[in-house]
């Protein structure tokens, strides 16, 4: 692989000159309070996205891995802001490819924190709005739920041994510097306004937090009841903060599984929200790595889901779209590749979702979310090594909804 040559484009001075300096600290965390988790369909200030690092991937992939996200935040970037965390040492690089792959590049802005998994959704603060009016108009939260590696999963190789492309064993400072994440990304938003860091009771990633922004959440034990994230708290103990934190009224729990895979089956990719009350399911692959075992544990979320109702009472309206099968796309039978269309991102009047190069799957895919979202605008972006390394779209992007007015 070629290493990366510098060229005569520089960073914008624009774009970065507001971070260029240690981002001021926010000392008054709160502890207490009440939250809600706005739907991702609730308009957005700006997506987050994360560089990856050398560190984060092979080396062999760092460049396509860093190509197909400055891809994705080009087609998010049609519809809002993206603000993509890249560490000092990249930023000439990730601003060069913005400056070659982005429309207007403008509306991608690279912020130099330092950073190594692309993963935002998991690694990154999830943004939260105050329930209780208390804190005044327009007050700007997040919750850091201090990243510790999907339960200290430092250098995971499965539990069959399938070789993880995108998660190489990272030293104390890089693992360090994933923990202080999220908690560097809510210093340094300060534009329309600072934000608050909330410290919540509880570990987990915002990939294992599924909401239709009307009161119900669907969650799994496999991740969340977890002496590696919540050593000694009860599901129930679990539950009370979620609906702290979240808003929720209706906690719907599904088994999942440990250590099928790094996250011990985040259900972002395996069950969304369309819109309140109709939610759409993936169909695993059963040639897939593990294909079996995700088939089977996508039977029990669909038997808990179809004898469930949401908080308003309804039955769940449920689709579904079926993944290709890895061989057509020419994977290794030894390779995870995550091959889900629900792994998508919504943002200001669009949804972004993957093309995996099965010319069947990916028409049927985008054609079933056009079908399910007839005012949404929905973009495809081919993707392979994002995919290769553990994650799709949802996993690599986070978003900052716009502040109650």
């Amino acid at each position: 692989m070629g290493g990366y040559l510098s060229t005569n484009r520089t960073p914008s001075s624009t774009n970065n000159t507001k971070y260029r300096n240690s981002p001021p600290k926010n000392d008054a965390p709160l502890e207490t309070g009440q939250f809600t988790f706005p739907p991702e369909w609730h308009p957005h200030l700006a997506t987050m996205m994360g560089f990856p690092s050398r560190a984060s991937c092979l080396e062999s992939l760092w460049e396509k891995n860093c190509e197909e996200i400055v891809d994705l935040a080009a087609a998010i970037a049609e519809f809002e802001p993206v603000r993509l965390y890249t560490r000092p040492e990249d930023i000439e690089y990730a601003q060069d490819l913005v400056n070659r792959k982005v429309r207007i590049p403008s509306k991608v802005n690279v912020i130099p924190i330092p950073i190594n998994h692309c993963w935002v959704r998991d690694t990154a603060p999830v943004y939260v709005h105050d329930a209780t009016g208390k804190l005044g108009p327009g007050q700007r939260l997040a919750i850091d739920f201090k990243f510790n590696e999907w339960g200290n999963k430092n250098g995971w190789e499965g539990t069959h041994g399938h070789y993880r492309y995108g998660n190489p064993s990272m030293t104390g400072k890089e693992l360090q510097e994933n923990t202080e994440f999220a908690h560097n990304v809510i210093a340094a938003d300060q534009l329309p306004s600072p934000v608050q860091r909330i410290v919540p009771k509880i570990r987990t990633e915002g990939g294992g937090l599924v909401v239709d922004g009307e009161g119900t959440l669907i969650v799994a034990e496999s991740y969340m009841v977890c002496e590696q994230r919540n050593p000694g708290q009860s599901r129930d103990e679990i539950e009370q903060e979620l609906r702290r934190l979240l808003g929720v009224e209706k906690v719907i729990w599904v088994p999942g599984r440990k250590n099928l895979d790094i996250t011990d089956c985040h259900l972002d990719a395996e069950v969304r929200f369309v819109r309140p009350g109709v939610i759409v399911m993936t169909r695993h692959s059963p040639d897939a790595v593990d294909g079996p075992e995700w088939i089977k544990c996508g039977e029990e979320i669909l038997e808990t889901l179809r004898n469930e109702t949401d908080a308003k009472g309804r039955k769940l309206e449920i689709h579904f779209i079926d993944e290709p099968d890895p061989k057509s796309l020419g994977i290794l039978p030894k390779d995870e590749f995550v091959s889900s269309y629900l792994n998508s991102y919504f943002c200001n009047g669009g949804l972004i979702i993957p093309a995996f190069g099965s010319e069947t799957h990916d028409r049927k895919s985008l054609e079933t979310w056009q079908t399910l979202l007839p005012d949404c605008k929905v973009r495809q972006v081919p993707l392979r090594t994002i995919p290769l390394s553990g994650g799709v779209i949802h996993c690599v992007t986070q978003q900052v909804p716009a502040p109650e007015a």
